[in-house]
């Protein structure tokens, strides 16, 4: 019978308490309720003209495409004058031109095959390059296509042309920079640089 005259006084006591409170805020003014409860500020930009989450997602891959293009490769090893093979070992061939032959193994050395393979060398071997994709991904002999880049952007694949090592070769579907490659040639073979000098 304690028990219950004791819950009871308890109740009461809880029950003139929450009338107590009740009373209370009813007496504040809107200002002191609102000091109380803190209200997230609403944007007054009109609806739309927010960043949505897709399209922060399409930045966000737009950014990671672009260092992925950005990334650089070590070259572990120059092929001949118009392929190179990488630290991870992947082989890349040049997009767009084509220097004769240095160890091609059913063909004989060419003229200035060994000149442009020289050459190719003394350009990448042991450095940073930054390759770029066409179209195609590789070759029929699996080497990745590309066009190859130094540091301080120097467009490999142009030089090569431009010195007289290489000839223009257009491989559709990548065809981005044919043009220059075969303008770039033909004024090499107008100055006899090069393989338009030497092999006659």
């Amino acid at each position: 019978m304690l028990r219950f005259f004791k819950a009871m006084g308890l109740f009461l006591v809880a029950t003139i308490i929450s009338f107590a409170l009740i009373k209370n805020l009813k007496l504040l003014s809107p200002k002191t309720v609102k000091s109380f409860i803190k209200v997230p500020p609403v944007s007054s930009a009109p609806a739309g003209e927010g960043v949505s989450f897709e399209k922060n997602q399409k930045i966000n891959e737009i950014k990671n495409q672009n260092e992925l293009i950005e990334q650089y490769y070590v070259v572990s090893r120059v092929v001949d004058g118009d392929t190179l093979e990488l630290a991870s070992g992947e082989k890349v061939r040049y997009i767009g031109v084509d220097t004769p032959e240095s160890v091609h193994p059913k063909k004989p050395v060419q003229c200035f095959g060994k000149e442009a393979m020289e050459f190719n060398k003394n350009l990448v071997l042991g450095k940073k390059v930054k390759l770029v994709k066409d179209v195609s991904e590789t070759d029929r002999y699996g080497r990745l296509l590309r066009y190859v880049y130094l540091g301080d952007g120097t467009f490999v694949n142009l030089l090569l042309v431009k010195e007289g090592y290489a000839q223009a070769a257009t491989f559709p579907p990548d065809v981005k920079y044919s043009a220059t490659f075969v303008a770039a040639a033909a004024e090499a073979r107008e100055a006899e640089r090069g393989l338009w000098s030497a092999c006659r």
